[in-house]
């Protein structure tokens, strides 16, 4: 016999082929087996008595075997189908996750035939093939799905995940690991954006690509809420939100120019002391400088483009004017009629670069027009 199995295992197996001892010629079998020392001969051997445990009576058997060589390389594809095909989920579940021999149409036929633990061990695979995560979508359990968006080895491209956010979008435990996927495309995200909670808004509009106008809806809708009190709107929401968008690209001229013409004074200068690496408590000061000089320095910083410097310089002005206004209006209300004002100030300025810009905050400007009363809007 083989180094791996000893006489002593022979003859004890032999005079007493109880559970214990079939369970300890399985552990003995695996380490060479596993050891991949074995002449063609020896591996046979250990092969001949796989398939014989596999099919043993003994639950605790099949057990230990399939504990044993889960994860080896060497063993024959017809075993690892045999203990995947396992009535219990104990024997079964150990090679549907670990084994490198079952092929993708094995993992595939598991996936559209057998229970949802077993599913869910598919989804939690070191890799996941698209056509295999794409078969999970389509015939998984709700935790199979979770646990497949919650794999980064999880091979998921453009068609998987709108089909988990048709299917699956609306399910909380799976809309938080797939917001945090490392990469969702840009129809992923613009999908995915009605059916989140506002905390699962911020992150996808700090780390994800959007287009121009939702990522600017969703900045200042989370910005508006602060304002109303429905967050803690408190400065450090405020930097953070900042913080993340800049550290993922996020932060664009455009986003702060529109927030600054809706009268968000906060995340502009926020925005600005970001880009410009210049203190909020300098920041200030500079922004309010009765000259251009301060705003022109920190603008410059900030890396922001040349062309749309009047346009912000304007932007500014208003929202200067607006916060030395003593009123009682609504905080949708002042965002209405700052808006207000700086269009008619862009009305001289506007040009190609700043022409979509302008054209976003006129559909804002009739979005607030329809919710706010004509009367509240123009007093002084």
């Amino acid at each position: 016999m083989a180094a791996f199995l000893s006489d002593a295992d022979v003859k004890r197996l032999l005079a007493d082929p109880s559970v214990e001892n079939r369970q300890v010629t399985i552990e003995h079998v695996a380490a060479g087996f596993n050891d991949e020392k074995l002449s063609p001969a020896e591996r046979a051997i250990a092969e001949d008595i796989f398939r014989i445990m596999a099919k043993d009576a003994e639950s605790r058997v099949r057990e230990t075997l399939s504990a044993h060589i889960s994860q080896s390389r060497m063993l024959p594809r017809d075993i690892a189908q045999a203990l995947a095909k396992d009535s219990l989920d104990s024997v079964a579940m150990p090679v549907v996750q670990y084994s490198e021999v079952l092929t993708e149409q094995d993992l595939i036929d598991i996936v559209r035939t057998q229970s949802g633990a077993r599913q869910v061990a598919v989804a939690k695979r070191k890799t996941v093939t698209i056509a295999v995560s794409d078969s999970l979508v389509e015939f998984g359990s709700e935790e199979a799905v979770v646990a497949l968006v919650s794999n980064e080895g999880a091979n998921l491209d453009e068609a998987v995940m709108l089909k988990v956010v048709d299917k699956f979008g609306d399910v909380e435990a799976v809309q938080e690991p797939l917001v945090h996927r490392a990469r969702l495309p840009i129809s992923v995200s613009e999908r995915l954006v009605a059916k989140i909670s506002e905390k699962l808004q911020d992150y996808l509009v700090s780390h994800h690509e959007l287009s121009p106008d939702i990522a600017s809806d969703l900045v200042l809708q989370s910005r508006e809420r602060a304002t109303l009190g429905l967050l803690t709107g408190d400065a450090q929401d405020v930097w953070e939100l900042v913080d993340h968008m800049y550290a993922n690209g996020r932060l664009t001229p455009s986003i702060m120019l529109r927030a600054l013409c809706l009268g968000d004074f906060a995340f502009f200068e926020s925005a600005l002391s970001k880009r410009s690496a210049v203190s909020l408590e300098h920041m200030r000061v500079l922004l309010f400088d009765k000259g251009d000089q301060g705003f022109r320095a920190v603008y410059t910083r900030a890396k922001l483009p040349e062309a749309l410097f009047m346009v912000f310089r304007a932007a500014l002005e208003v929202n200067q004017a607006t916060m030395l206004d003593r009123t009682d209006l609504e905080p949708s209300a002042v965002a209405k009629r700052t808006l207000e004002r700086v269009l008619t100030r862009f009305e001289e300025l506007v040009d190609d670069e700043n022409s979509d810009d302008v054209d976003y905050l006129l559909g804002k400007l009739n979005q607030l027009s329809d919710s706010i009363s004509p009367i509240n809007v123009y007093a002084d």
